[in-house]
């Protein structure tokens, strides 16, 4: 079901100038087929992973109600396939990106799959509430993000999480070089000067701040991208402190980032610094900046964020108690078991193929290596030891290798345990990641 097209002629509010870019540059590019992407969620163990994710306290479910706030011209067909059990809206200022996703939802018969020409900043039309929102790419191309996230806000039920990706300063520096080499000789978002464009990023030299981009990132692969990159008319970053205050100034707190590890100074080669111990001192919010400044690269920032009245049980996961005992650890679909040519003592490495840093890698023992293999996505960590350790149970051992495995990415937990446990309610401040 669409919008009319008489309702599409005017959006009170919309910049026309970007409104016409993606108009003329719709990205992502446009796909004609979702069969793999079908295949690939068809794995209810990484619909779990998925789900849990955002809410590690809540018994799994499948029908969701999901907002994808700037879908662009395939994210909520994509999501529509993810969960055929819930109900997806997607919303885009852009005709061409609402006719694309459209298009999509006729191709493969995607009933559950609603979309709307509508900006962000006016998601509160919809007069109805999400149990799930994705705004991925889009707040930091408003003119007041601020209003974007805010108005998200009021679409977001109060027990409802919102996946937040917003780009980031440092690893975009070479694109804001190129940005301003491209106002200064009036280079416009046009075909002709796109391919020229393209031409002359490759004689860059090798060592170049966007070189790596250019080798590695999707971003550089087409018209579209290439434009979306260097020539959009209005773009921001935010470091990890710029957006903790972007976050709390909209009505709403940080959960935890999709991808932890490289922001954790418990994980890879910073672990093993002579700053490792002063950095662990710090709140949390001061060990993600420290470890933002340290890598360098990062070129973008994905969060799960809730409301700050959120309503929702919510049972943070720690391991300073017992109930982490009562954890069923998921493993995410990225993690491989790797055998080869291993580090002293290890009987294998876990490593997530979605991390970009190869320090991001997790040697692991004989023993831990046989706590993994039982890990089966149904029964907990006191499960998992009772089935593997014939005498003497180590916990101080498990405690510290599953916890290893919630930090490096290798796993997600469903704690929501027995229904007598009683819930730990509130995020109004955030625990550091401590030893």
């Amino acid at each position: 079901m669409s919008q009319p097209e008489e309702q599409r002629s005017t959006l009170p509010g919309v910049s026309e100038e970007v409104r016409d870019f993606y108009n003329r540059y719709p990205y992502p590019r446009p796909i004609e087929h979702l069969e793999q992407y079908r295949k690939l969620w068809q794995d209810r163990q990484k619909r779990r992973a998925d789900y849990h994710l955002f809410w590690p306290a809540r018994s799994y479910r499948e029908d969701h109600s999901i907002l994808i706030a700037g879908c662009g011209t395939s994210q909520a067909a994509k999501h529509a396939v993810r969960r055929p059990a819930s109900q997806v809206t997607g919303i885009d200022f852009s005709t061409t990106s609402v006719r694309c996703t459209e298009e999509l939802g006729r191709k493969y018969s995607l009933n559950n799959l609603h979309v709307l020409q509508l900006p962000v900043e006016r998601a509160y039309e919809l007069e109805t509430c999400f149990d799930q929102i994705v705004c991925t790419g889009v707040l930091h191309h408003l003119a007041e993000p601020e209003k974007g996230l805010a108005a998200l806000r009021t679409v977001l039920k109060p027990d409802g999480a919102l996946h937040l990706m917003v780009y980031a300063p440092y690893g975009r520096a070479g694109v804001y070089m190129l940005q301003e080499y491209c106002r200064m000789l009036g280079i416009q978002a046009s075909g002709h000067d796109i391919r020229d464009l393209a031409a002359t990023l490759a004689a860059l030299p090798h060592n170049h701040p966007l070189a790596n981009l250019l080798a590695n990132a999707p971003d550089f692969r087409s018209e579209a991208a290439l434009a979306d990159a260097l020539l959009h008319p209005r773009d921001r970053a935010y470091s990890v402190p710029q957006l903790f205050d972007f976050i709390r100034s909209s009505g709403m707190l940080f959960g935890r980032w999709l991808r932890q590890a490289p922001y954790l100074p418990q994980c890879g080669a910073f672990a093993r610094t002579p700053h490792a111990t002063r950095i662990n001192r710090l709140t949390a919010e001061e060990q993600y900046a420290a470890l933002e400044l340290l890598r360098g690269t990062m070129v973008r920032h994905s969060a799960i964020i809730y409301r700050d009245d959120s309503a929702a049980e919510f049972r943070p996961v720690r391991f300073d108690g017992q109930d982490w005992r009562a954890y069923v650890p998921i493993r995410f679909q990225e993690t491989i078991c790797v055998q080869e040519k291993l580090p002293p003592g290890a009987a294998a490495v876990l490593i997530n193929r979605a991390h970009t840093f190869t320090d991001l890698y997790l040697p692991i023992d004989a023993q831990e290596k046989q706590w993994f293999n039982a890990i089966d996505a149904k029964s907990t960590i006191e499960d998992i030891m009772n089935s593997t350790c014939a005498h003497d149970r180590d916990y101080a051992h498990a405690r510290t290798f599953f916890e290893q495995l919630w930090r490096y990415d290798q796993v997600v937990f469903d704690t929501s345990g027995p229904a007598d446990k009683a819930p730990v309610t509130g995020r109004s401040k955030i625990p550091a990641n401590k030893e």
